[in-house]
């Protein structure tokens, strides 16, 4: 894409100017604004409940085998 400069950034606002005009502009950055506003609360939530999964998991006691025996996670090291 490149880099944009002064005039073509200045381009796109007089384009934008002509096709939203000037009563358009701010109620299309509101409704702009909201949208990321949502987009983040959503965003926000969802790694909420992900964090508390994975938190909830990592809580819960170990769950006893078929045989009745805890199962537990060991190292052995050989000499």
């Amino acid at each position: 894409m490149g880099n944009l400069g002064f005039q073509e950034i200045l381009l796109i606002a007089v384009v934008v100017l002509v096709l939203f005009g000037g009563r358009k502009i701010p109620e299309f950055m509101k409704g702009l604004g909201r949208g990321v506003r949502e987009f983040n609360d959503a965003k926000n939530s969802v790694r909420k409940e992900l964090e508390e999964g994975l938190n909830e998991k990592d809580n819960q006691p170990p769950t006893p085998s078929a045989n009745g025996v805890q199962q537990t996670a060991t190292t052995t090291t050989q000499p």
